[in-house]
């Protein structure tokens, strides 16, 4: 662990947001699902929420660049359970869906928690999903396409929030709560010994301030 990526480290979970987040409503195509995840990592969301009715997420390396070590992903079943969950923590559930019930993405106030969430490529989101949502949100489009490919949706959506909460100040102070900064300190800066402690069970030893096992004994 070199000093400059430990304060890399650092530098980034001061920056997570943990009450901005995605969900994917049967989004497939790993290219796109892929896209997404770089582009939460860019502006701090911590983690996303990806639905399938069947399968399993999927993510295409090559586009996410890596990006999906840093973003942890959460898997469902039904749509109806990430919902329900952020709602009840406070989240608005936002819906990225053209429409007569839309309103442009730019009207919204993102420093509120919240859930973007993104329908699947051909079908948008589904029926049951809209019937939950807080609220719809469209992108204005100036062509003859009624929307952009769901990751670029994806990427201009959070741009916006991103600048928001920039202009809130939300990215100049550490957000995550400390237990769960500590842990995904200890994850980035040790993910071997962080997969040997989960595996036998054991307490993650304490890191000195290079990132680097203070106590390796402990790990006997």
């Amino acid at each position: 662990m070199t000093p400059e990526r430990y304060n890399k480290i650092l530098a980034v979970l001061n920056k997570r947001q943990p009450d901005l987040t995605v969900i994917t409503d049967n989004v497939h195509k790993g290219q796109n699902l892929s896209a997404i995840i770089r582009t939460c990592d860019a502006v701090g969301v911590h983690r996303i929420h990806a639905v399938y009715e069947t399968g399993q997420f999927g993510a295409h390396t090559g586009t996410a660049m890596g990006s999906q070590k840093w973003v942890e992903t959460c898997s469902y079943r039904s749509v109806s359970v990430p919902i329900v969950q952020l709602q009840k923590q406070g989240f608005q559930v936002l819906a990225a869906q053209p429409g007569k019930n839309s309103r442009d993405y730019r009207e919204f106030d993102f420093t509120l928690p919240t859930a973007i969430l993104l329908g699947a490529e051909r079908d948008g989101v589904s029926a049951q999903a809209k019937a939950q949502v807080d609220g719809q949100l469209t992108i204005p489009m100036m062509g003859m396409v009624e929307s952009f490919n769901v990751s670029v949706a994806c990427a201009v959506i959070l741009a916006e929030a991103c600048r928001q909460r920039q202009q809130a100040g939300m990215y100049d102070r550490s957000r995550l709560p400390k237990d769960e900064f500590n842990k995904y300190l200890f994850e980035w800066c040790q993910p071997l010994v962080a997969r040997y402690c989960q595996r036998k069970g054991l307490t993650y030893p304490p890191l000195t301030g290079e990132g680097d096992i203070a106590k390796p004994e402990a790990l006997k």
